[in-house]
């Protein structure tokens, strides 16, 4: 009977080899009005960030470490998007709506170590604002050129390896149906909610990779931009203290917009919760976020603005 009783639980437990995406709900015409505004989306999205690092590889006065660690930030939005709006097209207009599960593994991994090396690369950008605005002097010797490559590699190689241990747990989870994820894209909320074995060992390693890699990234964000904050109040002329600010409020534009949506994913107890509305936050997050980057270091910063105006005048 015992026997009898396990063939029975391995028979209901039959493993899910394939997941269905759901996407958005709507008509016909909602689709395909979605699936333009993503195409649209996605274009300005490559056209901006791969317009940047061809300005910074062109402009020799930009061949800084701050626009170093830029175009390292634009590369990653480029595939950043480009792992989630190909497919979410092909989920919207119904032509791609099942992944198979080690795709759906696979784009989990590669969205979240993209997005936690974006959370480094913050920190290293805001890192280098500090030196640049609290140590002018010694800038040079500090952020040297082979200091923010290492900086940079750092990064990637963190961000991919924080990452590992999650993916590998949820590899390991269970999946005996349904087999719908409400979502255009594999995230970790979605495959907890749908599998039928123990999620807390994942819960509990999201929750801690959560810490370490937004929290830790948010505090040395904060703690530079206190010193930075410190020393511009202390610069007497009005005209220096609006040039030491200009020069890292796109970034501090940017790091508003990632760490609050990042949060609010992510840094949690429970990951099974308010799907719907991750959803929708994950939209901007994938999509609108890497499309704002661009425009608001072109638009925020003179000297971006001032190389693409010879960029425009040589043609």
């Amino acid at each position: 009977q015992t026997d009898l009783n396990t063939w029975k639980d391995m028979a209901n437990r039959t493993s899910v080899k394939e997941f269905i995406l759901l996407g958005f709900p709507g008509t016909w015409q909602f689709r395909v009005s979605f699936v333009v505004v993503l195409a649209l989306v996605y274009t300005l999205t490559v056209i901006g960030n791969a317009s940047i690092i061809a300005l910074v590889w062109k402009s020799s006065n930009l061949h800084t470490p701050m626009y170093f660690f830029l175009c390292n930030l634009s590369f990653l939005e480029i595939w950043y998007t480009t792992g989630v709006v190909p497919k979410a097209i092909g989920v919207m207009l119904g032509t791609s709506k099942t992944i198979s599960f080690s795709v759906c593994i696979l784009q989990l991994f590669f969205l979240l170590s993209l997005g936690s090396t974006e959370c480094f690369l913050l920190s290293v950008m805001a890192y280098d604002r500090y030196l640049a605005i609290c140590c002018p002097l010694r800038y040079s010797s500090l952020m040297s050129s082979v200091f923010s490559v290492r900086l940079a590699l750092s990064s990637w190689l963190g961000g991919f390896l924080a990452i590992s241990l999650l993916a590998f747990l949820t590899s390991r989870l269970t999946f005996c149906g349904p087999d719908v994820i409400n979502h255009f894209l594999c995230d970790i909320d979605s495959c907890l909610a749908l599998s039928c074995s123990d999620t807390w060992p994942v819960e509990l390693t999201t929750f801690l990779v959560s810490i370490i890699v937004v929290v830790a990234s948010c505090v040395v964000t904060l703690v530079s931009y206190m010193y930075i904050i410190s020393s511009i109040m202390r610069i007497q002329s009005g005209h220096g203290r609006k040039k030491a600010f200009s020069t890292c409020s796109a970034h501090l534009s940017v790091v508003t917009i990632w760490y609050g949506s990042i949060m609010f994913l992510y840094v949690k107890q429970s990951a099974q919760n308010s799907l719907d509305v991750n959803k929708i936050v994950n939209t901007f997050n994938t999509m609108v976020t890497p499309l704002l980057n661009p425009f608001i270091y072109t638009l925020r910063n003179k000297e971006v603005k001032v190389a693409l105006g010879r960029a425009f005048q040589k043609k």
